[in-house]
């Protein structure tokens, strides 16, 4: 058994907190030069060099890549063979959080409840899902969520009978329907299978996958291909002012469902689609 201190895991979350929001994941970066080398559309083409240039001066300033830096959202792979010590898991991922958005000066964008709308003043508390695994190792993944496109995400309760023409017409109406508030070129996280929440939750860890990498099973890797295809013939692009770049990505991820349901949820990020993953 394997023993990890809470202050330890404290440290590595403010780190990735303050990391997270200043500097773009490797496949995010590349995912925007294939997207600039590929733009046909001159105010596309102008649009993603400015979010390039921004990059680069978020990183050279340490300025927010972008000003909504999100709620914390985590998912956490505890091993089995892991004992935490000094206090609760829980605890200690909030407080890393709060350590990394005061002293990050990172936007605090969290209220404390949903109708009477007090802020938190820290950004706490973070979203968290465990699952725990074989091993001895906490893996821990952070992916700040905008609300921007957020709020441009939905859920489809789909009858059997509609198949996989139904999931491909409800992943094009939620793109058309977030056009540029979506803050595109966006990356689709889309869950099919499960249950009502089920779904909500594979869009979403669907999102932490690297850009352009497709999923193992043939089916989906196809769908993932043509649905991309699809979405960036809409001509909505960067911004929102045309361009074939409406999406960097569509990753999908699946799970076993009831005989009765076919959920689907399109969970849509902005085009900066941030994610950072550390082991201890």
């Amino acid at each position: 058994m394997r023993e990890i201190n809470v202050d330890k895991i404290t440290e590595i979350v403010k780190e990735m907190c303050i990391n997270v929001n200043h500097f773009l994941s490797e496949d995010m970066r590349e995912a925007y030069k294939n997207a600039y080398d590929s733009e046909t559309s001159e105010i596309g083409k102008k649009i993603l060099g400015q979010l390039q240039e921004n990059l680069e001066i978020a990183g050279e300033e340490m300025i927010p890549i972008c000003q909504d830096t999100g709620m914390a959202v985590f998912f956490v792979n505890v091993g089995q063979e892991v004992h935490i010590t000094g206090g609760n898991l829980t605890d200690a991922i909030n407080e890393g959080v709060r350590q990394g958005y005061v002293e990050g000066y990172l936007r605090k964008s969290v209220v404390s409840d949903p109708i009477i709308r007090k802020n938190t003043n820290d950004n706490t508390p973070a979203i968290i899902h465990y699952d725990i695994v074989e091993g001895d190792k906490i893996e821990i993944t952070l992916a700040p969520k905008g609300f921007g496109s957020e709020n441009m995400s939905k859920i489809y309760m789909l009858k059997p009978a509609d198949g996989i023409e139904g999931v491909k017409e409800a992943i094009l109406s939620a793109v058309k329907d977030a056009g540029p508030n979506a803050c595109p070129p966006m990356v689709l996280g889309v869950g099919i299978g499960g249950t009502f929440e089920k779904c909500a939750l594979l869009a979403k860890k669907a999102l932490t996958r690297k850009a352009g990498e497709h999923s193992q099973t043939e089916y989906v890797k196809e769908l993932e291909i043509e649905m991309l295809e699809k979405i960036n013939r809409l001509n909505i692009g960067p911004a929102g002012l045309g361009g074939k770049n409406t999406a960097f990505a569509v990753n999908i991820e699946t799970y076993a469902t009831h005989i009765a349901g076919l959920p689907v949820a399109i969970n849509i990020c902005c085009h900066v689609n941030r994610h950072i993953t550390k082991e201890i």
